[in-house]
């Protein structure tokens, strides 16, 4: 989200969507606020600083560590506040530990995707910290049933090893899709709860985090290319949710709330899916963050993402 008051991130967050609240990101605050930064903050006994080049894991917690955590606690606060009472589903996220491996550099410079190991402690470390952080959001918001957003844009780059070194002059390995899988499965076990997996990369692997156990795929559907269009149908028919990206990030003029959704459906007739069941199993979302958007414009974005979801469900067909 914009701007870097957390209150009125946390109003606009319960109040403009219906159905899913969520906890809100405000990189805009600086290093620590954003997706990568706040989630190194959530690692249990690995730790990261901010170098010229990038985050990079040191030895102790340090002023960084520290930025990162105050700031959750203070979204943390701030959704609390305005979810007294609530119940039902409840949105939070953390970057997933494919794209942190291939965001984080080791003490080398070189990023931890580079070294095996360093990828299974990094997701251990990650796995131990979202569950501490789910269980505080568990106590703050009683009646929650909360959903976990994995952020894993970089996950097609790699399993397709283009994943630049720090040189910038080669590329990382790719990483075996088994290896991926079963890493973003045992994330997902941890978790104890429902996750959704979002990239706004192209080329989404559909089939690969569905095997993972994922409930839902989030992903920009202005990206989505006919080859993928069978995995799209696939993942529908075996019930993952579809959060369809296809609301503008960043400010632009918002067409009617039908039209919005009008290739969704038209893809949905194509594949021959079951008309009825495309308001159970989409999801209409913005087609990536909103932080770049003026706060005026998040709010309305949010607002027509509930309206376009709602002429789903009166007009199926």
């Amino acid at each position: 989200m914009p701007g870097g008051d957390a209150r009125e991130a946390a109003k606009v967050a319960t109040e403009a969507v219906e159905g899913m609240p969520f906890l809100a990101e405000l990189p805009a605050r600086g290093p620590g606020a954003d997706m990568t930064g706040r989630t190194l903050g959530m690692l249990v006994e690995l730790y990261a600083r901010l170098e010229p080049s990038g985050w990079r894991f040191g030895d102790r917690p340090g002023r960084d560590t520290r930025r990162a955590r105050a700031w959750l606690g203070e979204d943390l606060d701030a959704l609390e506040e305005f979810t007294q009472g609530y119940e039902g589903p409840l949105k939070v996220q953390a970057v997933g530990p494919w794209t942190l491996a291939a965001a984080v550099e080791l003490r080398s410079g070189e990023a931890a995707l580079r070294d095996a190991g360093a990828c299974r402690d990094l997701a251990a470390s990650l796995a131990e910290g979202l569950r501490a952080h789910l269980a505080d959001v568990r106590r703050r918001v009683p009646g929650a049933d909360i959903v976990l957003q994995l952020d894993e844009p970089s996950l097609t780059a790699v399993l397709r090893g283009e994943v630049r070194t720090a040189s910038g002059y080669r590329t990382y390995r790719a990483v075996d899709r088994a290896v991926a899988e079963g890493t973003l499965r045992d994330m997902i076990e941890a978790a104890g709860t429902p996750v959704i997996v979002h990239s706004c990369a192209p080329q989404v692997p559909f089939a690969l985090l569905r095997r993972a156990g994922a409930a839902g795929v989030s992903f920009d559907f202005a990206l989505l290319t006919e080859s993928e269009w069978d995995a799209f149908g696939e993942a529908a028919e075996a019930g993952t949710a579809l959060f369809t990206g296809v609301v503008p990030g960043t400010d632009a003029p918002l067409s009617d709330p039908a039209g919005s959704v009008s290739g969704v459906r038209a893809l949905w007739r194509r594949l021959g899916l079951v008309p009825e069941a495309l308001a159970t199993s989409v999801a209409v979302t913005p087609s990536c963050g909103l932080a770049g958007a003026s706060p005026a414009y998040a709010r309305a974005a949010l607002a027509h993402c509930v309206r376009a979801a709602r002429s789903l469900v009166d007009n199926p067909e």
